[in-house]
């Protein structure tokens, strides 16, 4: 083989016993030592009630903690032996991030919005509006570039947020309860533009507390007190389910 056929990518995440513990008195496990790999080109999503582990799990995958144990790559990087800038530096290029909460700047445009998340990486000054315009359009909001936010549906204000996370054009989009401000019209225009995503190439991570947005993913993963498990349910057999009423009923 030539051209570099045949050569594997590494994962986008790779999890290696990765553990969280918070010091104390006393210490706290957040997260139980845990294996995970999602690759290239995913839709995964995370699920789990209140308090199981979710924001822990976002900090470490998003490079704002480091874990206390184990080893987290991300694209094939070891994450643990980088410095604080390094880190940072990692993360501002490979890592997207939309928050339930749109976090724009309400007397900004939406593409002014955009450019500012070009302030602090590698972008020419020159081209951060061309940019901006581009992932803006992307999200299909290229006709409200110099709308405000208080101009926006709520939806059309996480679209501008999901076009700023992508506009460093990262290796993963990672989401953290992206329709939790959403009515139902608005949540599922932004899950269907996340589906499109991924359908064009990009890794999708979502974490959410809600079962029917984690049923979106390809793949789903559970935290439960700390504890990350991918075994997924058996699927309910609605005749099953019938019969055995219909039985007790009859007993």
């Amino acid at each position: 083989m030539s051209g570099g056929e045949g050569v594997a990518r590494p994962p986008v995440i790779e999890f290696r016993q990765v553990a969280l513990t918070y010091p104390g008195p006393p210490p706290v496990p957040a997260l139980l030592p845990c294996e995970l790999r999602i690759e290239q080109g995913e839709f995964v999503t995370v699920v789990g009630p209140s308090g199981s582990g979710k924001s822990t799990f976002l900090n470490i995958a998003g490079l704002l903690d480091a874990p206390t144990g184990g080893r987290y790559l991300l694209d094939g990087i070891d994450t643990e032996a980088l410095r604080d800038g390094d880190r940072t530096a990692l993360r501002g290029r490979r890592i997207g991030f939309v928050f339930q909460s749109f976090h724009l700047l309400p007397h900004r445009s939406a593409r002014e919005n955009v450019e500012l998340a070009m302030v602090y990486n590698d972008t020419p000054r020159a081209a951060r509006a061309d940019r901006a315009r581009q992932a803006l359009e992307q999200v299909g909001l290229g006709h409200r570039l110099d709308a405000v936010p208080t101009r926006l549906s709520g939806g059309e204000r996480q679209r501008v947020a999901i076009a700023r996370a992508l506009v460093s054009r990262p290796s993963l989009l990672l989401c953290d309860e992206p329709t939790g401000n959403l009515d139902s019209r608005n949540a599922e225009s932004v899950l269907v533009l996340l589906e499109e995503l991924h359908r064009s190439g990009m890794t999708v991570l979502v974490i959410t507390h809600d079962p029917a947005v984690a049923a979106r993913g390809a793949r789903t993963v559970t935290i439960r007190d700390g504890v990350l498990d991918e075994r997924r349910d058996e699927p309910v057999d609605e005749q099953d389910e019938q019969d055995e009423r219909d039985e007790q009923v009859t007993v």
